[in-house]
């Protein structure tokens, strides 16, 4: 069956561009890879993926796309087909991409107004073998949104996107995943939004070496450090300047994809948090709220 079967990027608008792009290539750690007027793609040291940032200059910081894979041009025929069949507003049918890294893809929102991209044949870009203390990004781990209609969006992911739900946190918060990973997408109720984009690094000592890198640049850790149950993976959180949340994670785990049994985890704190010393909390990120332009693309 034709799915997604991993993320590529998150596209943002930001209103203080410079500021932004600064944060991703000499705090957070990724690799500036392409840039043009108004544009820029970071991409992550320790991965092939062409690029995993996409910023614009915007006059209003906001989610411009979530962009996923498909393994085959097939697999993004017959995802735009379930896609168009699900009712979704299509924002670009398949077509040659003409972001850094090319490939075939096409654009639709989600029933809730998010723009996302389902690509395949994107240009791989330079990985090198990270060490450990290094603290720098792997790859995105996963990316975690609000929804108004929650259950609705988890049907959505699996019946059309090929997902397989991993587990649940009581009733509210849906893990998903599309390859061995616990989960690339994670849903929580609320406003049309993101919530925070996740990042893994090798190990707990290197996202321990991040949280440093950011307190040496002034930048306060948000929640964390600490360790989740669901997914079993360590976590701290910092927000951007532009206001968008991003977690370094490590040892998040893995499943078998096909037959991996979800579970149900009763909300307490030391399930949200297993170790129950991290700093800050939930309550500390930047509350939820539509996410500006629903149902409005921006350029592809």
């Amino acid at each position: 069956m034709s799915r997604v079967t991993e993320i590529r990027y998150v596209g943002y608008g930001v209103e203080n561009f410079d500021a932004e792009k600064a944060y991703y290539a000499e705090t957070w750690g990724l690799d500036p890879v392409a840039e043009a007027e108004g544009m820029a793609w970071f991409k992550a040291p320790g991965a092939q993926e062409h690029h995993v940032v996409q910023l614009r200059k915007a006059e209003t910081n906001r989610v411009d796309v979530i962009a996923l894979a498909a393994d085959s041009r097939a697999d993004v025929d017959a995802l735009f087909a379930k896609v168009e069949a699900a009712g979704c507003r299509i924002a670009a049918a398949p077509y040659a991409l003409t972001t850094p890294g090319g490939g075939y893809g096409f654009r639709f929102f989600s029933p809730d107004g998010l723009l996302f991209e389902v690509s395949s044949d994107v240009a791989k870009g330079p990985a090198r073998d990270l060490t450990r203390w290094e603290g720098l990004p792997v790859k995105i781990s996963h990316i975690v949104l609000h929804s108004p209609k929650h259950h609705e969006m988890v049907a959505f992911f699996t019946d059309v996107l090929g997902f397989k739900v991993s587990d649940w946190l009581g009733d509210f918060m849906c893990f998903l995943r599309c390859n061995s990973a616990h989960h690339r997408i994670a849903i929580l109720p609320g406003p049309p939004c993101l919530n925070h984009v996740a990042y893994d690094v090798l190990t707990v000592d290197d996202m321990m070496r991040g949280v440093h890198r950011l307190k040496q640049k002034g930048i306060d850790i948000g929640w964390g450090p600490g360790r989740h149950t669901a997914g079993n993976n360590t976590f701290s959180y910092f927000v951007t300047p532009g206001g968008f949340v991003t977690e370094y994670t490590s040892e998040l785990e893995e499943v078998d994809f096909e037959t991996h049994q979800h579970k149900v985890h009763a909300p307490a704190p030391l399930v949200m948090d297993q170790w129950g010393i991290g700093t800050g909390g939930p309550q500390t990120l930047p509350h939820p709220a539509p996410n500006p332009g629903l149902f409005q693309a921006v350029e592809a």
